[in-house]
């Protein structure tokens, strides 16, 4: 499953960016956390990985 590369920092509002890795050949699964970093802030954003519909 894809996740997105960039989401919208919850703290300032700028420009978030997905640091996490999928296991190689696998990629994320529902369950899964994936951590995002934002540029202007530095907040670290962690999302927990739901099935798409």
């Amino acid at each position: 499953m894809d996740v997105a590369e960039r989401i919208t920092c919850v703290e300032c509002r700028g420009i978030a960016h997905l640091v996490s890795f999928a296991p190689p050949d696998e990629g994320f699964a529902p369950g899964d956390v994936v951590t995002y970093v934002c540029e202007d802030c530095g907040h670290r954003v962690d999302v927990v990985v739901e099935e798409d519909e």
